[in-house]
């Protein structure tokens, strides 16, 4: 039975536009090669997922962004980028739905979302405080944006919401600017800054983003030192690697070619591109901000990586999808609804649905979405399950895998010897901070020792 898709007259929805761009449903072979073990694998409790109200529209042109060229998915995203209030509605209703947990989370994200406007948002939290209203949940959004385009108004809402608000900053001007400007090619950096102050002024908390990249990896302390003097405490450091089907051509060449250039890790003639962190680059970036943050910051800084790393010591769960045992159940909602296994997989081959036309409470319970979550392990190398390290990696994100060794079915991370040298680098410390939690003392005691090692090595 069709059903029917009632929206707003500006930002129509048609009928043509879901049919036109509908993709088959997981059309990935390890969809059907994992189906009769997915299916025996209990329902998730709850889902994450990340809304893009404005789809792959942005406000900057970011040279290394993995998701403008996601326009291509949509021939009509020119006239048709915005969310509209019906695919607000049936998102926000049904993402409340499909959690069994008090909490829920709602992530924005995109593009950039903050071109929807104050007014889309001011609707958004109206629709989600009346849809919640006895049923026991506590709603947290969370916001992350360039920074361009906030001001006064927009601190103040997010002051009154509470929300969570991640800003993406690449380091000091000269390392931000480098791959981060605007459509017109002029730098972003100031706008950020302002956007910053803005949040200070109205008291609203933020942590950063900064997207880890071939020329900021030579500025560890640089960069760390910087997000610092603006205020951050919260830090998330993301190794940027993709592949390109045309590594020769520059972005903005490349994004006009007919297909995804950036591509899935099994398919064939690809090459990393040149803004990709390299491969041990990585770690020695993450090793040399620890050192420092070991010695003087534990306790008042919080490194997302060093406390996803610090759990797996003491048994839990990682804190960071890319190292949890698992994947699945952390989508990406497309602006007209469209729904797909992960941010990393916004491809054909990994669409789920759209919520026009079923809910993520059922695609949460698919067998789709437990098969793709069941192959990070199944198609986990055998050098990755020999390593001693497994626990706290587990083989890294599969979209990056694409790495074969001699004999190996199946491949590595790219990032594997940054993350061997990280892992082992890190694991005194580690180590130590866990059995400092273990018997109930703070583990920025750790600091008393680590100070004591690096005056006896300077000796």
């Amino acid at each position: 039975m069709k059903i029917p898709i009632y929206v707003d007259s500006d930002t129509c929805i048609s009928d043509r536009l879901l049919s036109k761009n509908a993709f088959a449903i997981a059309t990935h072979p390890l969809y059907q090669q994992l189906r009769s073990t997915a299916a025996s694998i209990p329902h998730p409790a709850h889902c994450y997922t990340m809304a893009k109200p404005s789809g792959s529209v942005c406000n900057l042109d970011c040279t290394y962004c993995f998701y403008l060229e996601k326009e291509k998915l949509y021939p009509d995203r020119q006239t048709h980028w915005r969310m509209n209030d019906a695919t607000l509605v049936r998102y926000i209703e049904q993402q409340i739905d499909a959690q069994q947990g008090q909490e829920v989370v709602f992530s924005w994200q995109g593009g950039e979302p903050t071109l929807l406007g104050i007014a889309f948002y001011e609707r958004a939290f109206a629709i989600q405080q009346a849809y919640v209203q006895g049923k026991n949940k506590h709603i947290v959004n969370t916001f992350q944006t360039n920074g361009i385009k906030i001001n006064d108004e927009w601190a103040r809402l997010f002051a009154q919401h509470q929300v969570l608000v991640g800003i993406s900053i690449d380091g000091p001007r000269a390392l931000h600017d480098r791959y981060r400007v605007k459509r017109n090619g002029l730098p972003s950096f100031d706008l950020v800054i302002a956007g910053i102050e803005a949040l200070k002024r109205h008291g609203v908390g933020f942590n950063t983003l900064t997207v880890v990249n071939n020329v900021n990896a030579e500025h560890p302390i640089e960069v760390y030192e910087f997000l610092l003097s603006i205020g951050s405490e919260f830090l998330q450091f993301i190794p940027l690697v993709e592949r390109s089907l045309q590594p020769s051509m520059c972005a903005a060449t490349a994004a006009s070619a007919a297909e995804l250039s950036l591509v899935l890790p099994d398919a064939h003639h690809a090459e990393v591109t040149s803004w990709s962190v390299g491969a041990e680059q990585f770690g020695t970036f993450m090793n040399q901000i620890f050192d420092l943050w070991v010695q003087r910051d534990v306790g008042e800084v919080f490194v997302q990586l060093f406390d996803s790393t610090l759990a797996s010591h003491l048994g839990y769960p990682a804190l960071i999808c890319s190292h949890g045992a698992y994947c699945g159940s952390n989508f990406a909602l497309e602006a007209n609804g469209d729904i797909y296994a992960c941010d990393h997989y916004v491809y054909p081959e990994h669409y789920f649905g759209n919520v026009h036309s079923t809910t993520l409470n059922t695609i949460k319970n698919s067998v789709e979405n437990r098969a793709f979550g069941l192959a990070k392990q199944v198609f986990l190398s055998e050098k990755c399950q020999r390593c001693r390290w497994r626990f706290a990696c587990q083989g890294g994100c599969p979209k990056h895998r694409f790495v074969f060794g001699d004999n190996e079915i199946n491949a590595t991370h790219f990032l594997c010897p940054s993350y061997v040298d990280f892992f082992s680098h890190t694991a005194p410390k580690m180590r130590e901070m866990a059995a400092l939690l273990v018997c109930g003392k703070p583990a920025n005691l750790v600091m008393n020792s680590a100070l004591i090692t690096n005056q006896n090595t300077i000796k």
